[in-house]
């Protein structure tokens, strides 16, 4: 007997969310389908508001991460040019260890510690407007000589792997955006792939973000790449996901080889695949991602089980599409939500010596810098459901104990008395980046945007400081590695080292 699925009550979810999409401002659609084709659709807001246009299932936006599946899609398709299994030095011999060893299959699945390009740029002091080229990315990345952990050890987000790929690809003579052209008018859907932020792109309609006032027009200088490239509307990306769960043709198969479970090198399964990732709802194993840039949010889920999904596209920095999808497909199965977990105390935890740190408010627990929400698990732990930032955390006396990453860690409460009087000087990064510390403060930036930003000591030479670029707000740790040496982390960058100028 077939399942009864109550698309009713999907759609009344998902209302609750459009419905808070105002008229007057940037918006969103949604769209709930099955193998069949549009079950419902929901829009609002306006897709621009210079035109004030409204906001409809055909508005062209940046789909951001979201991409990272359709080129794992490109890779797969070649395998007589490139493997998973190879490393990535044999098709980019300019890179040094130990980035060179890290394969191609790592760097898609995020267990291969490559910093990301961005964060690095972000902790040598580049704003998130300022433009770089591929090129000199590709050069940048091929001076670095640390990754963020040892490949194959843990699960951390970063996007510099499908950077990497993409240019090995493009040495064969392989190219993204021809190849997204090409599959996505197989399936139906209108996709494209600019390299830049400025480059032309048909029906884009422009991202926003809110500063408090009012609503600003989105920008980003950084050289987009394969990982988050791909533009499209909501009944493109539907149709796209269309033809993976239907799989026919040249789309036979594909779905299950990119969310095949990945291992890391002890054999664990980490439930990220190649830019899909495994989502539970209940006993239901779903499968998703999503995307954001600067002024835009896209996320998909799918149960290919049932052959249904949900898409959720938006030109606003604020909107939460996982969200939105994970109610609306338990409204659609009739399931329980997960519960959000307030079993860890409220507070700012650090690891007993690395700069690894927590802080805890309520159902959110930020992991350097990034926010995850956690939920309910068995015998007091706190979950965060989540494949690509996979945490499992309980309160243990004072401490939080358990796993991030996969990686076994012990948070203690921070020490707030340190002092940072001894770190005063001018500090210098080997690429030309510099800060001052002064009277207890970072200080980074010339004129007009030269911040002063406190740092917040943790204990055992650990600070954080608080770093403001246009929509972004970043709060780094500063780790004391010796006499005259630091460095700077975030969560997708832990490698940025800085000397003090004698």
């Amino acid at each position: 007997m077939a399942k009864s699925l109550d698309w009713s009550a999907a759609a009344r979810a998902v209302k609750a969310f459009t419905d808070t999409w105002q008229a007057e401002a940037p918006g969103g659609a949604v769209i709930g389908f099955d193998v069949n084709g549009i079950r419902f659709a929901q829009a609002g807001g306006l897709e621009n508001l210079a035109t004030r246009t409204p906001f409809t299932c055909r508005s062209v936006v940046r789909y951001a991460s979201v991409t990272k599946h359709a080129f794992s899609a490109m890779v797969l398709s070649h395998p007589d040019e490139i493997g998973l299994d190879d490393p990535l030095g044999r098709h980019l011999p300019e890179l040094l260890e130990p980035l060179a060893s890290v394969t191609v299959g790592q760097a898609l699945d995020m267990s291969g510690g490559l910093p990301d390009t961005r964060e690095c740029l972000t902790l040598l002091g580049l704003s998130v407007f300022t433009e770089t080229r591929a090129p000199a990315l590709f050069d940048y990345l091929c001076r670095q000589t640390r990754l963020n952990y040892p490949a194959g050890t843990e699960i951390s987000y970063s996007n510099t792997g499908y950077r990497l790929v993409e240019a090995a690809l493009a040495r064969k003579g392989l190219f993204f955006r021809p190849f997204i052209r090409e599959a996505g008018w197989q399936a139906s859907a209108i996709l494209d792939a600019p390299e830049g932020w400025n480059d032309p792109v048909d029906g884009l309609m422009p991202g926003y973000w809110h500063d408090g006032t009012s609503w600003q027009l989105s920008a980003a200088g950084l050289h987009i790449s394969a990982s988050g490239s791909m533009t499209g509307s909501a009944e493109s990306l539907m149709n796209w996901l269309r033809a993976l769960m239907t799989g026919q043709g040249r789309f036979a198969g594909l779905l299950e080889r990119l969310s095949q479970p990945r291992r890391l090198a002890d054999g664990r399964i980490t439930g990220y695949g190649l830019g899909l990732r495994q989502t539970w709802l209940g006993d239901r194993s779903l499968i998703g991602h999503g995307g954001s840039h600067p002024g835009y949010k896209t996320y998909f889920l799918l149960d290919p089980e049932e052959g249904t999904g949900f898409v959720i596209v938006s030109n606003r920095e604020d909107t939460n599409g996982y969200k939105i999808a994970l109610e609306a497909m338990a409204g659609l199965n009739g399931l329980p939500l997960p519960v959000a977990s307030t079993a860890l105390a409220d507070g700012l935890y650090v690891t007993e010596r690395e700069p690894w740190w927590i802080e805890v408010k309520g159902s959110t627990v930020t992991w350097l810098d990034a926010d995850e929400s956690v939920y309910e698990d068995a015998d007091g732990w706190a979950s965060s459901r989540s494949a690509s930032s996979p945490m499992r955390l309980r309160m243990e006396g004072a401490a939080i104990v358990g796993e991030v990453g996969h990686v076994p860690r012990r948070f203690l409460p921070a020490d707030a008395t340190a002092s940072a009087s001894d770190l005063s000087g001018r500090w210098e990064n080997e690429e030309g980046a510099c800060f001052d510390i002064e009277e207890g403060a970072v200080i980074m930036g010339i004129g007009p945007v030269r911040q002063r930003m406190p740092l917040r000591p943790l204990g055992q030479g650990r600070f954080l400081f608080t770093l403001r670029d246009g929509p972004w707000t970043k709060r780094v740790c500063l780790h004391r590695l010796g006499d005259g040496h630091v460095e700077l982390v975030l969560s997708r960058a832990r490698m940025i080292e800085y000397r003090r100028r004698r």
